[in-house]
């Protein structure tokens, strides 16, 4: 019990701690390297959860067999598809807004 929520919570503090950490080793501003890493933890779990109900739409159980045992290629790399434009985004916006 309790451990989706636990986990949530830990991976998006843990992905902008890595993200702050970046931002530090390479000079950048740490907020924003924060934000980064927030926004792409969110939309990664939001990525996770739409495959999932796309899978469950489709009464499947895994979205392909490339990967055997991984629940196919989607599933490996659903949180990436959605969150790779969002971070695009957020770097555009913020590029027009300050420069980095």
């Amino acid at each position: 019990p309790k451990k989706l929520w636990e986990g949530f919570f830990g991976g998006v503090i843990g992905a902008a701690g890595i993200a702050v950490l970046m931002g530090y080793l390479f000079g950048g501003n740490l907020y924003l390297w924060g934000g980064l890493g927030v926004i792409v933890a969110l939309t990664g779990v939001a990525g996770d959860l739409v495959e999932s109900m796309l899978k469950r739409s489709a009464e499947m159980k895994d979205s392909g067999s490339i990967i055997p045992g991984h629940g196919g290629v989607l599933d490996r790399f659903d949180a990436l598809l959605l969150s790779t434009p969002f971070a695009f985004i957020y770097l555009i916006i913020l590029k027009n807004l300050i420069q980095i």
